[in-house]
């Protein structure tokens, strides 16, 4: 028996819908994600009318972090682990040891960046070891004491 005209509309509708928020949900978490990188750099200016300049200078991590903050914070985190961590992993823990938003996808790219420049030449100072790659990430461990 074929469905009456008024279902097979009312179904097409509803899928319509379904599309339309399902497009709308989208929409909100891109919202977000802009909102979220907007809000950022504001906290990182802190723009107010006495500090705002027409063409603010570009915001680099190193300033973010005083002089050798970076390393002591990647090494706290190796030793709260106790076991060896990729790139990621401590990006990770130096945000959330900072206080910023986890959820920034740039700025963890931008710190795991940094840690790869900083760990690379703790590694030649032998402050931190390579233990080596792990799914085509570097993984970072505490130095073996030789005592």
């Amino acid at each position: 028996m074929a469905l009456p005209q008024i279902v097979t509309t009312l179904q097409a509708k509803r899928n319509e819908i379904e599309a339309h928020i399902a497009e709308l949900r989208r929409q909100i978490d891109k919202a977000e994600r802009d909102l979220s990188s907007v809000t950022a750099v504001l906290a990182l200016y802190e723009v107010s009318p006495e500090t705002q300049t027409r063409f603010p200078a570009y915001a680099h991590l190193n300033r973010l972090f005083a002089y050798g903050e970076m390393f002591k914070l990647c090494k706290r985190a190796l030793e709260e682990a106790g076991k060896p961590l990729n790139t990621r992993e401590i990006a990770l823990a130096v945000i959330r040891m900072k206080g910023w938003d986890e959820a920034d996808t740039q700025l963890r790219k931008a710190v795991a960046y940094r840690l790869i420049q900083s760990l690379g030449t703790a590694v030649l100072q032998g402050r931190i070891a390579d233990a080596g790659k792990h799914k085509n990430v570097r993984v970072w461990s505490l130095p073996v004491d030789h005592c």
